[in-house]
Formats: structure tokens, C-alpha cells, sequence
């Protein structure tokens, strides 16, 4: 009887000292619901509430019972996220903002790399089904249109939630999110007119990118606009490399076709280009003005000079890509094709202050 009576209170002793949501409403002086809201990522709630509830929360050890939660909700607070991305260049920023977005709906993610291959793609989409994830993101090192992700028979689309991130698909009920580059190649062409060049040059990657073709044709509408007429010659396309970017401007400097700037379609090929100019005696930015595209850092910032360029802003466009795919798992509707805007990030290559 005694020994009943030992293991009762012992028992009850450890209930008590596991801290419940009402010690967290208690000590943040909060009521029940107000910290279910603040530790649950809901509802409308200032910052200072949520932070003391959050904060109160850690102080006493509090962890909510993720498989109650699951079970009330129908939900198992997890994400699929399926890349072809093998390099993690444009990847590992987007993996980075989507990771931002459902750490605070206190969501996790399984990442599956599919690897442009079918037969994996299906077998990863098959496992994180077996898991039962609340929804999927697929993502690309490209934003080429794609096919859709093909879910089994077991599994309706409508049940599984899915958002394309840096990838496209051609259905109109689709949820596409990309970066504007039609948007950046206006933005870096405007830059270099404002800075007084008026012969842009643009060198770029293969044409059968869609991204290729959106860029030049923001850069052709610029030079449209205010009435710039440059030779066909001014445009060129080839691979997605630094000596690409050589082999391209030593082109046209031999054929005297001499730029008074030059906008590249990438970064590598904007150093290629750099290193060409500095061999051949072309000052940069005083004789040619030099513009990339993606903001590799490593590339940009070690190009001499440092390199302005186009910035994607991969960062938020996952972490959008995480809201959208969390509003589309509560019922909010999404669909179609958005394109986030790309911004400037000015250093010495273009020749204007970086103080601007």
C-alpha cells in the first residue's frame, strides 16, 4: 500500500513538473487563449505580447504537443520541398527564406533533391505522401516551364497543396512565384542611361532560357523607349561562362563595336567580360561601364572592379513562395504566375557612387 502510494505521488509530482500552456498564460499574465495565439503563430497580436509569451514560454521548458496539435488540426506541421537544383546556387537562398516563413508557423521541411530525374522526383513525392505533409513546394535551377508534379492516384491535388518557387508550370490553377526579369533587365539598362552611357552592349546565356529572353527584351524596351538604335551586333547570347564573356567582348571590341557599357545576363559571364576589358587596356568603369545579373557574391564582390549587378532577391521570393503554399494548406486561394520584383545592388564596376 505504501509503496502504491509512493509511486501515485511520484507520479503526480511529475505531471506537475512538466509546464502546461496555462503556466505560459500565467506567467506572461496573458490569458489561455491569447498564448495558444502566440505560441501557435495565429491571430492578430502586437509584437510585445508575442515576445512574452515566447519568452515565458522557453523560461519554464514549455513544449506543445505536436502530435495533439496534429491530431486537432489534421495537420502534421510539415513541408515537402522538392528541388532539381544540384548546384544550390539559386537554391540554397530560396531554401533559406522558406525556412524563415515556416519556422515561425512552426512547420518543418523535408528537402528531397530530384535531380532533373522523373523516376526520383516521383519516388520522393511517394514518400513525403507516405509522411502525410501538409503540402509541397518545388523548386528549379531554372524558371523554364516544367510539368506539373504528378501526384499519385491516392492523392488529389486539391488534398495536397502544392507552390512552384523559381519554377513554372503551364496549368492557369497552378501557383507560380519568380523573379521579374523582364522587371531587372529594365532596371539595370535605366541605371546605366541615368549614368550617361548611351551604347549598351548586352551579353548574355543561351536563348532557349526563358530567363534570357526576358532580360533582353527588358533591355530592348529601355533602349526603345529613349530612342537608343544600337546594331543587332550589340546583342549577344552564348554559354553561361566567363570565357564566354571573353571570347563575346573581345568580339566586339575587334569588329569596332565599342560599348560604352556592357549588361550581362549572369555574373560569370559579367566576370569573363571584366578580365577581358582589363587585359585588352579598357578601363572599367571610365571607358565601359560593366552590369551583372544574379548577385553571386563570390563572383561579384572578388570581380575587379566589384561588380554592380541585379539581385533576385531569392531570399523573400521562398519566403513568399512558404506563405502562399501555408495560405493555400488553411483554404486561402492562390493561383497563377507571380513575378517578384529584382533590385539593383550598385558597386564601383558601373561607375556610380555607392553611396547613392
Amino acid at each position: 500500500m505504501k509503496e502504491q502510494k509512493r509511486r501515485s505521488a511520484s507520479a503526480e509530482s511529475l505531471t506537475r513538473s512538466v509546464p502546461t500552456i496555462k503556466d505560459v498564460a500565467r506567467a506572461a499574465q496573458v490569458s489561455l487563449g491569447t498564448a495558444s495565439k502566440a505560441l501557435n503563430g495565429k491571430g492578430q497580436l502586437r509584437l510585445e505580447t508575442r515576445s512574452k509569451v515566447q519568452a515565458a514560454a522557453r523560461q519554464l521548458g514549455f513544449r506543445p504537443n505536436k502530435l495533439a496539435q496534429s491530431l486537432k488540426q489534421q495537420r502534421t506541421f510539415t513541408v515537402g520541398l522538392v528541388s532539381t537544383d544540384s548546384y544550390g546556387r539559386f537554391s540554397m537562398p530560396l531554401v533559406e527564406g522558406i525556412e524563415q516563413a515556416l519556422d515561425a508557423a512552426q512547420t518543418a521541411v523535408f528537402l528531397c533533391n530530384a535531380a532533373d530525374d522523373p523516376v526520383l522526383e516521383q519516388r520522393h513525392v511517394r514518400s513525403l505522401l507516405d509522411k502525410r505533409v501538409d503540402g509541397i513546394i518545388v523548386t528549379a535551377r531554372r524558371t523554364d516551364v516544367r510539368p506539373a508534379l504528378v501526384l499519385p492516384d491516392s492523392a488529389l491535388p486539391e488534398q495536397v497543396p502544392v507552390v512552384y518557387a523559381y519554377a513554372q508550370v503551364e496549368e492557369a490553377a497552378a501557383t507560380c512565384l519568380l523573379p521579374d526579369d523582364f522587371q531587372g533587365g529594365r532596371t539595370a539598362t535605366q541605371h546605366l542611361i541615368q549614368l550617361g552611357r548611351k551604347r549598351i552592349a548586352h551579353i548574355t546565356g543561351p536563348e532557349r532560357f526563358a530567363a534570357v529572353r526576358e532580360r533582353r527584351a527588358g533591355w530592348r524596351s529601355v533602349l526603345d523607349e529613349v530612342g537608343l538604335e544600337l546594331p543587332l551586333s550589340f546583342a549577344l547570347s552564348g554559354p553561361w561562362s566567363e570565357a564566354w564573356g571573353r571570347e563575346a567582348v573581345n568580339s566586339l571590341l575587334d569588329k569596332g563595336l565599342k560599348p560604352d557599357a556592357i549588361f550581362c545576363g549572369s555574373d560569370q559571364i559579367a566576370r569573363g567580360v571584366a578580365d577581358a576589358l582589363r587585359e585588352g587596356g579598357v578601363r572599367v568603369p571610365e571607358d565601359i561601364a560593366l552590369v551583372g545579373y544574379d548577385n553571386w557574391e563570390i563572383i561579384a564582390a572578388a570581380t575587379r572592379p566589384g561588380l554592380t549587378t541585379i539581385d533576385m532577391n531569392m531570399r523573400e521570393l521562398g519566403r513568399q513562395a512558404a506563405l502562399k503554399l501555408l495560405d493555400l494548406i488553411e483554404g486561402k486561394p492562390h493561383q497563377g504566375v507571380q513575378r517578384l520584383p529584382c533590385s539593383l545592388v550598385v558597386r564601383a564596376s558601373c561607375g556610380a557612387s555607392t553611396d547613392e
